[in-house]
């Protein structure tokens, strides 16, 4: 039987990446970001939910998520949906789902109008800038 894990997310950083080294010496970047759904419901009230991801993202992409990607930057990111959970000091479990990143685009254009991108098609041109009332925080 063959099986689909893919996730795909549009939205815009809420903390700057956090990069560290395994001991072996690989680079793994992550970082949480939101994603946000307007609506109307039955009375004609508009609502906004936000949904947070937290991202993860091994070696090379990593790095370059470090070098381009900041708090309110918008990206798209492609992957596979992985759930881990470990044992605290306290002895209480934790559990967390996070997308391990397998393409990540850097959709909004640098500070002094230089594009970025990582994965994805070359040549292919990043879109728009995001305004401040696009932030889902």
């Amino acid at each position: 039987m063959v099986g689909l894990n893919k996730m795909m997310v549009i939205g815009n950083l809420g903390t700057d990446p956090e990069m560290r080294y395994t001991p072996n010496g690989s680079a793994v970047t992550s970082f949480r970001m939101a994603t946000t759904r307007g609506y109307t419901s039955q009375d004609g009230e508009r609502h906004q939910d936000t949904e947070w991801f937290t991202i993860v993202a091994w070696n090379q992409l990593a790095e370059l998520c470090n070098q381009y990607l900041a708090k309110g930057r918008k990206a798209y990111v492609e992957g596979r949906l992985h759930s881990r959970s470990w044992e605290g000091q306290n002895g209480k479990t934790g559990f967390v789902n996070e997308i391990v990143a397998d393409r990540i685009i850097f959709l909004d254009r640098q500070q002094g109008g230089q594009a970025a991108e990582s994965g994805g098609e070359p040549g292919q041109e990043p879109g728009g800038t995001v305004e401040a009332d696009d932030l889902p925080f």
